[in-house]
Order: structure tokens, then C-alpha cells, then sequence
């Protein structure tokens, strides 16, 4: 158990996919502008991310055991798949929330993060609990991330910024400055 738990925070702050790995930067820059939206794309990516985590462990246990080098392809259309039913069900249950994420709804697709997901487990040999606590871990790191963004962002809008350092320059600005502070919590965990 504390094994999982280990695995979990490594993967949520120590090893933050966003900003120690710097996958799943689309998102990042793109949907955190409102709280409520990076929560919300959070919590579609961490679906995704146990989903796809449960599947790659499949692959990798019962059907690519003797052929190790179908599993990118394979991992790419489980994603594939998944995202696409992912986005059949935003759009049904929440049109509004489908509108909000517009593009990068679908882009989860190609959202590194989750591909990474896939091979990180895959190399690390995790099991089916270790994946899922590393998947759960992924998603809460990647949402919040997002959320850090979307509120730092929606403060800014009411701050006296420069002109020079507003939209773009700022979102990157406070991306490094989460970055540096996340990478500081590096050494914590050796054995993760």
C-alpha cells in the first residue's frame, strides 16, 4: 500500500507529467484560462489516463507478450478510441463543457501525456494497481497544473501587468516559474 501511495505522489507532484516532463503542454497553455474549464479538462484527461491505463496493462500482460513492437501502434489506437468516446460523451452530457474545451478535446488524442502513460508503465513494469495509482497520479499532476495556470491567469487579468508581459509572454513567464518550483521537489522521492 505505501508502495501505491509512493507511486501516486510521485506521479502528481515529484514527476509532474506537465512540468517535469513537460507532456501534455497543448492543454496546458490552451484550456487553463477560466478554473472551471481546467478542472473540468482535468478530470476528461484523468479518465483517459486510468482508461488507458487499464488497457495497456492488458496489452502488455494478455495479447503483446511475443510481440513487443506492436505496442506503440497499439497503445495509439487505444487512445485513439478512447478520447473519441470521451468526446461522444462531453458532447451528450455537457454541449456547453464540449464548447468550452473546443480543439482540445479532441488534441487529448495526441496529448503526450497520455502516450507517455502508456510506455512509462510499460518500461517501469508496473502492475495493474501500480499503473492505475500511477495513471490516478498523472491526472491529478496534469489537472493540478492546470488549475495552478488557470488561476494565476485569471488573477492576472485583474492585475496591473505590463503590456509587455501580457498574453502569451506571461502564460510562458508563469510555466517556467511552475516548472522550477515542481523540479525543486526532484530529489524527495529516490526510489519512485
Amino acid at each position: 500500500m505505501a508502495e501505491l501511495l509512493w507511486i501516486l505522489l510521485s506521479a502528481m507532484v515529484v514527476n509532474n507529467f506537465t512540468l517535469y516532463y513537460f507532456l501534455g503542454l497543448c492543454p496546458f497553455m490552451g484550456v487553463s484560462g477560466r478554473v472551471g474549464t481546467a478542472i473540468r479538462m482535468g478530470a476528461a484527461n484523468i479518465f483517459v489516463l486510468v482508461i488507458t491505463s487499464t488497457c495497456a496493462w492488458f496489452l502488455n500482460t494478455f495479447v503483446l507478450e511475443h510481440a513487443p513492437y506492436l505496442r506503440v501502434i497499439s497503445f495509439i489506437v487505444v487512445i485513439a478510441s478512447l478520447v473519441q468516446i470521451v468526446e461522444m460523451a462531453v458532447k451528450k452530457l455537457s454541449p456547453v463543457l464540449f464548447r468550452q474545451l473546443g480543439i482540445f478535446l479532441p488534441l487529448i488524442t495526441t496529448n503526450c501525456a497520455i502516450l507517455g502513460l502508456a510506455i512509462f508503465q510499460t518500461n517501469r513494469g508496473y502492475g495493474f494497481l501500480e499503473g492505475l495509482a500511477f495513471a490516478i497520479g498523472a491526472g491529478l499532476g496534469l489537472t493540478l497544473a492546470l488549475i495552478l495556470m488557470a488561476s494565476i491567469r485569471e488573477d492576472a487579468e485583474t492585475a496591473d501587468v505590463p503590456g509587455i508581459a501580457k498574453g502569451t509572454a506571461m502564460v510562458l513567464i508563469v510555466a517556467g516559474s511552475l516548472s522550477l518550483a515542481f523540479m525543486g521537489f526532484a530529489g524527495l522521492l529516490s526510489s519512485a
